[in-house]
């Protein structure tokens, strides 16, 4: 588990599935620790990577760019990744406000991202 203040991260391979559950706050001084599961998941065997944003009550424009580095990133591999929800009412607000929230496959839960 990688924690930093006001977040931590759990990485777990399920299934064809290494999923990335964030709890807490994303912002400018805990993306770095999302940064690095990222970058984990690529060194993964998994063909998709989950990323869970049920627990992130907030976040700022720091989570949108590491989501986008890493849906380039994964994408050059020839790997999908896929948030999931439910997101809090913030968090969708943020992807939406900047025309975001398209640009990514979404689920509304891991276990439907796995099946997907």
């Amino acid at each position: 588990m990688l924690e930093r203040s006001g977040m931590d991260i759990t990485t777990s391979a399920e299934l064809s599935a290494f999923v990335i559950k964030v709890h807490g706050d994303v912002d400018l001084h805990t993306a770095p620790a999302l940064d690095a599961a990222l970058a984990q998941a690529l060194r993964e065997q998994a063909s998709r990577t989950v990323v869970d944003l049920s627990g992130t009550g907030f976040a700022d424009s720091s989570i949108l760019g590491s989501l986008l580095r890493a849906l380039r990133d994964h994408g050059e591999q020839g790997r999908r990744l896929i948030l999931a929800g439910p997101m809090s009412d913030l968090v969708t607000r943020l992807f939406e406000v900047t025309g975001t929230l398209a640009v990514f496959e979404t689920a509304p839960d891991v276990r439907a991202a796995r099946e997907q």
